[in-house]
């Protein structure tokens, strides 16, 4: 259930890494922009609140739509050739920055599946802690190699795809061993789904 949510919550982040291109960005952005809106609607009904992910994606794909709409050509011509490493810088920001406040984006997701006597435990933020900055380590690599690709010229497979999904797969299985790795599995039931974050590909 939780991996499910996480996986979700990166589905317009993945749409407009695969779409987006210098002559697709544009189209790519109005996708993930509709993914995001899509998302955010149904979770802002029932909780009247909605993930950074979510909120990050609006801000973000709702600003290079407007900006498409704005602008001429030649203006968006460094957006064109760089939107994938923008959108990977962004995510990055928003994992670690999360986390720099002290408020992992990995908590709301845990949080729809925890009891909430259990949200200020230090076992579930020492998890969210932890899961947070593997996944912003994540995005920092795949950003590096957009920058990689964009910058040093590189038009290497590896860096568009096998670095990234290997970096992604492995988090995937971390996120999804550590929490029983801290709280063992013969903790009680609910004190183990207290600390459980989820994962998420992307």
């Amino acid at each position: 259930m939780q991996k499910a949510a996480i996986f979700l919550g990166f589905v317009p982040w993945i749409v407009f890494s695969v779409v987006a291109g210098p002559s697709t960005w544009m189209w790519a952005a109005l996708a993930a922009l509709l993914c995001s809106l899509i998302l955010s609607v149904p979770s802002w009904r029932s909780t009247r609140s909605i993930s950074v992910l979510d909120a990050a994606g609006l801000v973000f794909f709702g600003a290079l739509v407007v900006l498409a709409l704005v602008l001429d050509r030649a203006t968006l011509q460094p957006i064109e050739d760089r939107a994938q490493l923008l959108s990977s810088i962004v995510i990055a920001l928003v994992a670690l920055g999360s986390l720099a406040v002290g408020r992992p984006f990995t908590e709301y997701y845990a949080r729809q599946q925890t009891p909430r006597e259990y949200w200020n435990s230090p076992t579930f933020k020492q998890i969210n802690r932890v899961i947070t900055a593997v996944w912003g380590l994540v995005f920092v690599l795949n950003a590096l190699c957009d920058a990689a690709v964009a910058y040093l010229g590189v038009n290497s497979d590896i860096f568009n795809w096998v670095v990234p999904i290997v970096a992604i797969v492995a988090a995937v299985k971390f996120t999804g061993w550590y929490p029983d790795h801290v709280t063992g599995r013969n903790q009680p039931q609910g004190a183990h789904e207290a600390s459980s974050p989820p994962a998420q590909p992307a």
